[in-house]
């Protein structure tokens, strides 16, 4: 095991009922809270009225700034950061999915520098100091509620972009599984597809010979992600199914499951970014396409890691570790399937021929993610495994 520095700030609030806490822990950072939401969603099931009323009852005056696209744009963190400029405030605090918690963070970052954000994601800009930021999750998938992770879409360029920073992290966020009974299967299966690649991409992709505290709590996370699922399938208000799945996708992105391991990169992430950026579907699903796609060439290149992961999760086992690894794609694509998340460019009407602009949009992103192996070439053999 490698040495390492692990460090987790976030203070979780997990529960049913828990919400109307969140004006006490905002706050201890301040009196003027930014309140970043989405495009509606929490007024509908109540959240809103719940959070309002909960900073008022602390004494804290709320600036708003709503209408957070579920792949969050450039133009609209910029209107953001100018709204929490102008108005001073002191904190600010993401309610709903990912998306709202991401612009959260970038708000954060940008509302104290005379510098354009977007250079924090393209790594011209390091970040020194922000906003506190504070978090209600209403949509687990990306666990924004426990890292410094932050991913924006520059509308003028569809460039999709993200970065960690642990500056970023969240000073608490509330998580009441409850609130998630309304988000609709489809979204709840991309939630899944999500948490299931960050819990994976260090699992596949790390270096060391024997990892086995790191490699087997990813193996019975991965189990317990899609028993999870598959229960909220048969009965969306089984409160430990989304209990279950909530808290999976904040250890899948805390950094536990890659601490003391080496060598971790995040390829479906890489390749499923452009995906989103220029087609605007939900990650999750650019996901599901990409993952068995990057798995099944991996595999073909001798990782080993593959033949584990089907022998641990699924239940396969052979001598051939490269056939081995092939079922266990094969389990795996055929669960997101059941699930309905597409795994091919076709199911999300993305044209084959299309695969030569994201190739140059991926290569792009590898270089300012510090991925000089995914070479074009490799990119587009990755992309047409996507075809299939």
């Amino acid at each position: 095991m490698e040495s390492f520095t692990l460090q987790i700030p976030t203070k979780i609030i997990f529960g049913e009922d828990t919400i109307p806490q969140i004006g006490e822990e905002v706050k201890k950072y301040g009196k003027k809270v930014l309140l970043v939401y989405g495009k509606g969603s929490i007024k509908r099931i109540g959240v809103y009225d719940t959070v309002v009323a909960s900073l008022q009852n602390a004494g804290l005056e709320v600036i708003e700034h709503g209408g957070v696209k579920p792949n969050p744009v450039l133009s609209h963190l910029r209107a953001g950061i100018e709204l929490a400029k102008k108005e001073k405030v002191d904190v600010v605090l993401g309610v709903g999915g990912g998306s709202s918690i991401d612009e959260s963070k970038a708000i954060a970052a940008g509302a104290v520098i005379d510098d354009d954000v977007w250079k924090f994601y393209t790594g011209e800009l390091a970040i020194e100091d922000n906003l506190p930021v504070l978090s209600v999750l209403t949509v687990p998938a990306t666990g924004t509620e426990m890292n410094g992770g932050t991913v924006v879409t520059n509308d003028e360029t569809n460039q999709k972009y993200g970065f960690l920073d642990s500056h970023l992290c969240p000073k608490a966020s509330i998580m009441d599984p409850t609130v998630t009974y309304s988000v609709p299967l489809q979204y709840t299966a991309y939630a899944a597809v999500d948490c299931f690649s960050h819990m994976t991409e260090g699992y596949f992709t790390h270096d060391d010979e024997w990892a086995p505290i790191q490699d087997r709590f990813v193996e019975a996370l991965a189990r317990t992600v899609m028993d999870a699922t598959e229960r909220i399938m048969k009965d969306p208000n089984d409160y430990q199914g989304r209990a279950t799945l909530m808290w999976s996708t904040s250890l899948a992105w805390n950094g536990l499951l890659t601490a003391g391991v080496r060598g971790c990169k995040i390829p479906a992430h890489l390749l499923e970014h452009p995906l989103s950026g220029l087609y605007d579907i939900a990650h999750g699903a650019g996901l599901s396409i990409v993952i068995p796609a990057w798995m099944t060439w991996s595999n073909r290149r001798g990782n080993k890691k593959i033949a584990q992961f089907a022998e641990n999760v699924f239940g396969i086992s052979g001598d051939d570790p490269v056939k081995t690894g092939e079922k266990g794609i094969a389990a795996l694509k055929a669960w997101f399937d059941k699930i309905q998340s597409p795994t091919s460019l076709a199911a999300a009407d993305i044209p084959e021929s299309d695969i030569e602009k994201i190739a140059d949009f991926t290569f792009e992103l590898a270089g300012v993610w510090d991925l000089p192996e995914y070479t074009k070439d490799i990119i587009i053999e990755i992309y047409k495994l996507c075809a299939v």
